[in-house]
C-alpha cells in the first residue's frame, strides 16, 4: 500500500475560498499551455479541485487568464 505524503495546498494554507482574482495562485495549477493540471499530480483534494476549476473558468471568462497559451 502506497503512503501518499502530498497534502492539499489549500487545506495546508487554510484557504477557505479560492478567489478567481488571485491569478498568481491559479497559475501554479496551470501548465505552460494554460491547461489545468490534474488533482492527482498536484495533490489537491477533490473539493478544492472543483473550486479551483470554477475559479479558473471564471478568471478565463473575465480575461484574467488565457484560454490557450502558445
Amino acid at each position: 500500500m502506497k503512503n501518499n505524503t502530498q497534502q492539499c495546498y489549500f487545506s495546508a494554507n487554510n484557504v477557505k475560498l479560492i478567489d478567481y482574482k488571485d491569478t498568481e495562485i491559479l497559475k501554479k495549477f496551470l501548465t505552460p499551455h494554460a491547461r489545468m493540471i490534474a488533482g492527482k499530480r498536484t495533490g489537491i483534494c477533490a473539493k478544492h479541485q472543483r473550486q479551483l476549476a470554477s475559479a479558473v473558468k471564471r478568471a478565463r471568462f473575465m480575461a484574467l487568464l488565457p484560454f490557450v497559451a502558445k
